[in-house]
């Protein structure tokens, strides 16, 4: 770990008014670093990365990026400092064609639409038609090339694979190994699909209830699977074997 984390939370809380979700989260990661938030429905996962993004006030604690404290609740002030949220209904602009939302959240870097097409040449035959007319699995290609073109440091992908196929969710999460390894961009990605995060991942965590139930790395975690079941069903707060034990 450097001695700037890349990206950081301390202590962070996160709800809706007085309805507390998230009790403090921690956090600390570097360039380069694959970062898999797991758990079941309604463990608060949304929650959490709608609120490192800004587009819900924190309850409580800090969200950095690079050293540099965010503001709570300023989505546009986040996406200035570099995080960048890919939400999980994708939030595309239907009418426009593939090429349109690039555009759009481009804005002068043209230059990073070109490496972005490299990532997912599908768009690229799919350049005029709008997004609407996409299958899932392109339509999810769009939403994180639309987040990639805005150059980020933090990439915040929450629930990738929701409605798409196995195969398409094979092809895509290790793309997000590629975007932290060839970027040096932190990836914090919310998944369903335990396996697959996990073999992209460096560092994973298991959410219930809002508390962090369990924490290592991806490859313990992946190892350990009595204490991963244990935390999907509420165990006590642990961290999995490590890989000599």
């Amino acid at each position: 770990m450097s001695e700037v984390p890349l990206f950081e939370c301390r202590g962070v809380e996160a709800g809706y008014g007085r309805v507390n979700v998230v009790r403090p989260f921690d956090l600390a990661a570097d360039a380069g670093t694959v970062v898999a938030v797991l758990g079941p429905n309604g463990a608060g996962k949304t929650t959490l990365l709608s609120t490192m993004a800004g587009l819900l006030p924190r309850q409580g604690g800090s969200v950095l990026v690079a050293g540099h404290e965010l503001r709570s609740g300023r989505a546009a002030a986040a996406s200035r400092a570099g995080l960048v949220l890919v939400p999980d209904d994708r939030s595309l602009f239907a009418p426009l064609s593939v090429r349109d939302n690039l555009r759009a959240a481009a804005g002068r870097r043209r230059r990073a639409m070109d490496d972005v097409l490299d990532l997912f040449p599908a768009l690229r035959e799919r350049w005029r038609l709008q997004a609407a007319a996409l299958s899932g699995g392109e339509q999810q290609m769009l939403a994180v090339a639309r987040a990639l073109v805005q150059q980020p440091k933090v990439l915040l992908v929450d629930e990738m694979s929701m409605g798409l196929a196995p195969m398409i969710v094979e092809h895509l999460l290790p793309i997000m190994r590629r975007i932290a390894d060839e970027n040096r961009a932190v990836v914090v990605l919310v998944e369903q699909h335990v396996g697959l995060a996990l073999e992209v991942a460096d560092e994973a965590l298991v959410m219930v209830h809002g508390e962090v139930a369990l924490r290592g790395t991806a490859a313990d975690l992946l190892r350990d699977q009595a204490a991963l079941e244990g935390a999907y069903l509420g165990g006590e707060p642990s961290e999995p074997a490590p890989a000599d034990a």
